[in-house]
């Protein structure tokens, strides 16, 4: 795969750019979605009837109650936190493959590696972001028009900060950091099937005596899908309990309940068994498969277009000189 040109004088920034062009595409297509995600993992009461129709009633009293702005509820801290997590996960991560790989040139880059490279990304990256996601749970676990309602991403940082100060605004970090599997498992899958990919496709290419450039560096949308989606489940299944017990953690209206993750382990067995850890499993596929799909389309779209046009821009300051 091409990657020598870059837009950016580190090629890191490029698929940093990438990476927030896609968070932000990614949450005004599923906030909706999203906003529901929560709202089950926060909630104590046993759910009734089918996914879809959980989703469907949902969504249309939200809207009856609350109008389209009621949909789109935290849409800023979600954008902050999709937007600048992405971001900074794909400096971090591309700024770490590369010393990998410039530690061994001589062989690609190992699955191994990429593991390493994924997990000290997103580590540094869900610590970095953890107070921007606690805004965003509890702007989506209350109304717009409750008395403690936050106006803007700022207004709830200020205020979790005054009210509860630094420890606050890090509820439920250590369980973001044990996040980290679900991003590292994610990108090994979809690295390896990446890899195949253009494998196969500069097989094809060379089979037909055709030249490989920046210009064919590139997927089709279908594929990035499938192999976003498929790595996506396959971490998923492995990781989402955690999630369930961090919304938990991170929402200020069942502090009293779940104070501390043994007492929110423990509490939510006792309610629901292994079912209650998967709480939102359903809403959470049906919004993160699109939504990881979107982002991953939309990442590679901006990276090979900002790749491809600093590869003839490059090309014109060579025939310059």
């Amino acid at each position: 795969m091409t990657q020598q040109h870059h837009f950016f004088p580190n090629p890191a920034y490029d698929h940093a750019v990438a990476g927030i062009g896609a968070g932000t595409v990614a949450v005004l297509c599923m906030n909706p979605l999203d906003l529901l995600k929560v709202k089950y993992q926060v909630a104590t009461d046993k759910p009734t009837g089918g996914i879809g129709k959980q989703i469907w009633y949902s969504l249309r009293d939200i809207h009856q109650q609350e109008g389209w702005r009621g949909l789109y509820r935290g849409v800023g801290a979600n954008i902050a936190g999709n937007a600048s997590s992405w971001g900074l996960y794909f400096l971090f991560y591309n700024m770490l493959k590369r010393r990998a790989a410039e530690a061994n040139p001589s062989e690609p880059i190992s699955s191994g590696a990429i593991l390493l490279c994924s997990a000290q990304a997103s580590a540094v990256t869900a610590i970095m972001t953890n107070p921007i996601w606690v805004v965003k749970v509890r702007m989506f676990t209350t109304r717009a028009d409750a008395p403690n309602a936050y106006r803007s991403v700022f207004h709830g940082l200020s205020s979790i900060f005054r009210a509860e100060g630094v420890s606050g605004l890090f509820r439920g970090t250590s369980l973001a950091l044990v996040g980290v599997s679900n991003g590292a498992i994610q990108f090994v899958v979809y690295e390896r099937m990446k890899r195949w990919g253009f494998d196969l496709k500069k097989k094809q290419f060379a089979m037909a005596g055709k030249p490989w450039t920046p210009e064919v560096d590139k997927l089709s949308n279908t594929a990035y899908s499938v192999m976003s989606g498929g790595s996506k489940i396959a971490a998923l299944a492995l990781t989402y309990p955690y999630q369930v017990v961090r919304s938990r953690l991170q929402n200020s209206a069942t502090t009293q309940l779940y104070p501390d993750i043994p007492t929110t382990i423990r509490r939510t067995w006792a309610q629901d068994g292994v079912r209650g850890f998967y709480r939102g499993l359903g809403t959470n596929l049906v919004r993160v498969l699109p939504g990881t799909c979107v982002t991953f389309v939309v990442y590679e779209n901006i990276a090979w277009l900002l790749r491809t046009t600093a590869a003839k821009r490059d090309a014109r300051i060579a025939e310059a000189a």
